[in-house]
């Protein structure tokens, strides 16, 4: 009780410093972010200090998404979107500090090339027409729907910055060019060649784990190369998934649910409150109806041949006869239960010929004829080829609408007669070779003629109760607490030994970039990634994320921030130079001898031999692309020996026993107009990159997506 009253008479004071508590953990927060300037919560970024607001680019972002389809992401809308504002923007300012404009005039220009073709803009003699173009566009402008007239803007805008483009791009173009010098030494470096004799020491000649490569040297190499080993933010995580995935308990108890199938079903009747007593599978007679009622896929009323069987049941199923029960049985997603509706001997092959009279209406159709047309012309088509078969080729040429086969004669050659709608392949499978009749489908009218059949063999019509194979409440309930106990348990222990204890699969990933979407081999996992590099994330942390198909536990293993990369993210890739670097100087140390001879004899080498080796392609015979050996080369006399030289697969001695030169030309324009356009290749995307690289950039994206 004393307690209670000290906290009564205390109460003001303790309000007063929850509400600072609280008010300072809003202040820390707005500080946090940028403190109160509200634009920078509308920003998605800042290029060369010109803002990018967060609505465009969210508008811009569902036109991209639309227009990706069905298999797009918003990720890569994103992405897409990005990389088009970043390239305007960058060209942009080129645009300004260059002065290239495009007046009102030059527009005019693009939009009557742009739209010459156009109907709408042309006149009584089908040319463009300035006025009809004028009074579209004053149309769209009193129509009262903003959103027509700025679609035309927008338009009109387009085509002026591609002109802007365009010139800006043409400018730089005509500062690349190659002179006559140039194409000479091109000529040169591709037709002159050198004949060597020489002795390679492999690297390899010397064990890695006599080379001692410390940290410090590997940071050293880093900071004289630091434009190699620049990194943009990056994350590292791990994960175990954990699969609601059914469980064998599962199937047995989807089973026992579909045995009760195959029998007589009672089914209370809400409206009668008196039971119906329903056939099951075995005595079902309308079969679509009980597969439509009671599976997950539908009844498909076809033959098939035993190959079209699951191969795993096939040797079971091909010989039961009419009524027969299979299963139920696993075929991948799905339990089957199976009858035999029919058995019947079937030929695998059928060759047809056919003439098809579409009309308006039909499936796929663009004929213009009405059904009654159709049918009655038709009947005069098979009048004359039953009269004369001889004609059935011209008059399909002539008459068929199907124009994947009218000019073969109608010939749809041997196929399976599954593969046609079922009033076609029912009349080819039951009637014999040389019938001729009409026969209909969705398609229009066919006069059809069999010409050949092949393999006969039995085949069987099945209707199928499908049913999807999942987990249980139960199942699910367990995969959760599963999850649940290793996140606790990993959360203060170590992730990878817990999982390793309770047989889970730890899957790490590196190297995961801010506006990267997918896992491997887990596709779209966005949120993932966004919490990896919220800045609140610190690694080791651990959570547990909810997926299509059950969980993941994710850790974070590793935070790059951009700059620099570290020397332990990069050493992998530097530890092999620097060790040849000390290798390349020991073997050096090691060479004695004032021939090529002497200098392998001393270092159990041979001397080999390369001909006709040139600047173009730096390869040597026996030893790969070694430029810095060619280029070393080419430096020498002939019979001159080099110092060693160090290269990419170890330290060379060369000497040129030939040197042939290129015979000389009266003129090398055309090597430098190769030169010029190989200059000129690629040019529109180098000077985009090199624009951002050298554009001050401030990229939010991952903020809001």
């Amino acid at each position: 009780m004393a307690i209670l009253n000290k906290i009564r008479q205390r109460s003001l004071f303790l309000i007063i410093i929850i509400a600072l508590a609280l008010f300072s953990f809003v202040l820390a927060d707005v500080f946090k972010n940028g403190g109160f300037d509200s634009s920078k919560q509308n920003r998605i970024a800042t290029i060369n200090g010109e803002d990018i607001d967060r609505e465009d680019f969210s508008n811009k972002v569902e036109q991209q998404v639309r227009l990706q389809g069905p298999s797009g992401s918003t990720t890569r809308a994103v992405n897409a979107v990005w990389d088009q504002e970043v390239n305007r923007l960058v060209l942009e300012g080129q645009y300004e500090e260059l002065g290239i404009q495009v007046g009102k005039d030059r527009i005019s220009e693009l939009l009557k090339n742009a739209l010459q073709n156009d109907a709408r803009f042309q006149d009584a003699d089908g040319f463009f027409s300035e006025g009809k173009m004028q009074e579209f566009i004053a149309t769209l402008r009193d129509s009262g729907n903003p959103s027509d007239y700025q679609s035309w803007v927008n338009y009109e805008q387009s085509l002026a910055n591609n002109e802007k483009q365009n010139i800006y791009y043409n400018l730089i173009k005509a500062g690349l060019g190659a002179t006559l010098k140039d194409g000479e030494v091109a000529y040169k470096l591709d037709g002159n060649s050198v004949d060597i004799q020489f002795v390679q020491v492999p690297y390899t000649t010397i064990p890695d784990d006599e080379i001692e490569v410390s940290k410090s040297e590997i940071e050293s190499y880093i900071n004289a190369h630091k434009e190699d080993f620049q990194t943009d933010a990056t994350r590292g995580i791990r994960y175990v998934k954990f699969e609601e995935k059914p469980t064998l308990d599962d199937e047995n108890a989807l089973k026992a649910s579909m045995m009760k199938l195959i029998g007589e079903q009672i089914v209370p009747n809400r409206a009668t409150k008196v039971n119906d007593t329903l056939p099951g599978l075995d005595q079902a007679t309308d079969i679509a109806a009980f597969i439509s009622e009671n599976s997950d896929i539908k009844y498909v009323d076809r033959f098939v041949f035993k190959n079209q069987i699951a191969a795993i049941v096939k040797d079971s199923i091909f010989p039961l006869e009419k009524g027969d029960i299979y299963g139920p049985y696993r075929d991948g997603r799905y339990m089957k239960l199976d009858r035999i509706v029919e058995t019947r001997q079937m030929h695998d092959s059928i060759k047809s010929n056919h003439i098809l009279l579409a009309y308006q209406g039909a499936l796929r159709s663009q004929a213009t004829r009405t059904k009654e047309d159709a049918s009655a012309l038709a009947d005069s088509i098979l009048k004359v080829v039953k009269r004369d078969k001889s004609k059935f080729a011209s008059l399909a040429a002539e008459f068929s609408s199907d124009n994947s086969n009218k000019d073969k004669g109608g010939d749809l050659d041997y196929q399976n007669p599954n593969i046609y709608a079922p009033a076609f392949r029912d009349f080819i499978i039951d009637n014999n070779v040389g019938t001729l009749d009409i026969v209909e489908t969705d398609f229009g009218f066919h006069i059809v003629e069999i010409t050949d059949k092949k393999n006969l063999q039995k085949v069987l019509k099945i209707a199928s109760v499908a049913k999807e194979v999942l987990p249980s409440d139960k199942t699910i309930s367990d995969v959760y607490n599963t999850t649940q106990k290793f996140e606790i348990a990993s959360a203060s222990g170590d992730f990878g030994d817990i999982a390793q204890g309770s047989g889970y699969a730890v899957r790490p990933v590196n190297n995961i970039g801010t506006m990267d979407e997918t896992l491997p081999g887990e596709g779209t996992q966005r949120n993932i990634i966004q919490w990896a590099f919220e800045e609140d994330s610190k690694v080791g942390d651990i959570k547990r994320f909810q997926v299509n198909d059950g969980y993941i536990v994710a850790q974070v293993t590793r935070k790059t921030k951009k700059g620099l990369q570290s020397s332990e993210d990069v050493s992998a890739r530097v530890l092999p130079i620097i060790r040849n670097e000390k290798k390349a100087a020991k073997i050096k140390a090691s060479l004695s001898g004032g021939t090529l001879d002497a200098i392998a004899q001393s270092q159990n080498q041979v001397v080999k031999t390369a001909g006709a080796i040139n600047m173009a392609n730096p390869t040597i015979a026996g030893a790969g692309n070694e430029p810095k050996v060619v280029g070393a080369a080419f430096g020498l006399k002939e019979g001159e020996v080099s110092e060693p030289i160090e290269g990419d697969k170890g330290v060379y001695v060369v000497k040129v026993t030939k040197i042939t030169e290129a015979p000389v030309l009266e003129n090398y324009g055309s090597y430098a107009a190769q030169q010029t356009q190989k200059a000129r290749t690629g040019v529109n995307t180098k000077v985009i990159e090199a624009l951002k690289e050298a554009a001050e950039i401030e990229d939010n994206r991952a903020t809001f997506y």
